[in-house]
């Protein structure tokens, strides 16, 4: 079985187009299609219906591609681990919640990019539901996730920090003065939350369930910045993490509401496949990681711990 012919397989069943897997591995279509005849013919069984102008994976294909996504990791691995044995170098593919690469990850980057300058590295956006499946099959070499904690048999999972998640308003906000803020006090304010299966919108909504509160306005957006800057012009109260807002509340543009209901922590977690290589380049990558996240600026301490008294 060719490794170029099972890479073509595994690009074709990922964009489910001859024309875009040639496109991406700047092969004319004719070279795809004579690679995927190939290892049919060899393998004896169709991998793709041809649906007229569109195609999709039999089931054989499908169980092939779980086997071309392992067989074309360790390739890369066992390439990695003979040609940089001593020094991290090679391709990193990573990915991590929005919130996180603006506000955590940049130093970790920086960092790494300045000792490491060998190492290639991949960033691959993806919504935060689909991080822990990305890093189960291969597609990234690990990811940081912001979420409660994760318990799996497939993945390593390093929790790096604790999160406070805060509710947040303008000033001069009615909610802004109060003593205490409880889920009833939220009960018809709009609120501006996070996509849909985020975890920590998830806790909210779970702390309002308990007490018996159901939004009725709200605004939803991906982006946390669009978030902020949503609250900031007064929209409605704002349910984000604290590293997100801490230079807008340490200069007074937010206040943080003293929530006094159910706990809204998460923890940021880094996680890779229990079966990964951990090559020299990914080892120092979770060092790195490690060392940064072990010493986190004391203002975001200082407002992770106190949310009730910060004004």
């Amino acid at each position: 079985m060719d490794m170029r012919q099972l890479a073509t397989f595994r690009m074709v069943a990922r964009t489910l187009s001859f024309t875009r897997a040639a496109t991406a591995l700047n092969y004319v279509q004719s070279t795809v299609t004579a690679q995927i005849q190939a290892l049919e013919h060899e393998l004896n069984v169709p991998l793709f219906d041809r649906l007229g102008k569109r195609i999709a994976l039999t089931d054989a294909g499908q169980r092939l591609l779980e086997y071309a996504d392992r067989i074309l990791a360790l390739a890369d691995e066992a390439q990695m681990a003979v040609a940089h044995a001593d020094h991290p170098a090679g391709k990193l593919t990573i990915s991590a919640p929005e919130s996180l690469c603006i506000y955590r990850l940049p130093a970790v980057l920086r960092q790494f990019r300045a000792q490491y300058p060998a190492v290639r590295l991949l960033f691959r956006p993806a919504p935060s539901l689909e991080l822990r499946r990305m890093v189960s099959e291969g597609e990234l070499d690990m990811a940081y996730l912001l979420d409660e904690p994760i318990r799996s048999t497939e993945l390593v999972v390093n929790t790096l920090m604790e999160e406070n998640i805060l509710l947040v308003v303008p000033p001069d906000h009615p909610l802004a003065t109060a003593a205490d803020v409880t889920p009833a006090d939220i009960q018809g304010e709009p609120v501006v939350l996070t996509e849909t299966g985020c975890a920590y919108r998830l806790l909210f909504e779970r702390a309002l369930a308990a007490a018996g509160i159901h939004l009725t306005e709200m605004l939803e957006f991906r982006n946390v910045e669009a978030i902020k800057q949503c609250v900031l012009a007064g929209m409605g109260v704002g349910v984000l993490p604290a590293f997100v807002v801490e230079r807008d509340v340490a200069e007074g543009r937010l206040a943080v509401l003293p929530w006094r209901g159910d706990t809204l922590n998460v923890f940021t977690q880094v996680v890779y496949h229990k079966d990964k290589w951990l090559s020299p380049a990914l080892r120092a990558f979770l060092d790195i990681t490690a060392d940064l996240f072990a010493t986190p600026a004391p203002a975001l301490l200082d407002l992770a711990a106190r949310p009730a008294m910060v004004r």
